[in-house]
């Protein structure tokens, strides 16, 4: 079971919660970017490269036993910050229909480059499966 941590006074979060609680079995991904299962970009395109980072990701998690429910914190990497607040429409629909309306604590920074040249994102995931 995991709790969002959300000061009563706080304006509300939306797409993410401030905190998270959580007790259990712990999964830790790579920093994950958006190529597929042979290492391949498939596009360029901001949006679609979150898509194909948020599916390895459960993949990941699947293999671990768990699922995006168990995801408590997410960190993304972004070599633009313009890229994603211009896909917000587009990543905040990849994002429900991969994750679902689950929203773990997150934090997104800016980078000058990523390892991968063709990635524009990169994120790293926690899970918790409860005991």
């Amino acid at each position: 079971m995991h709790d969002a941590l959300h000061p009563a006074n706080w304006k509300r979060a939306v797409g993410y919660a401030n905190g998270i609680s959580a007790r259990g079995r712990m999964i830790f991904t790579g920093g994950l970017v958006g190529w597929d299962a042979d290492q391949q970009f498939l596009t360029d395109d901001f949006a679609l490269q979150v898509r194909q980072v948020l599916e390895n990701i459960v993949a990941v998690l699947a293999e671990g036993g768990a699922g995006p429910q168990h995801l408590v914190r997410l960190t993304w990497y972004v070599t633009d910050k313009r890229d994603y607040l211009g896909a917000l429409r587009e990543v905040g629909a990849a994002y429900r229909e991969v994750i679902g309306r689950h929203y773990p604590a997150m934090a997104l920074v800016q980078v000058a480059a990523l390892v991968e040249d063709r990635a524009k994102v990169e994120i790293e995931a926690t899970a918790v499966i409860p005991d």
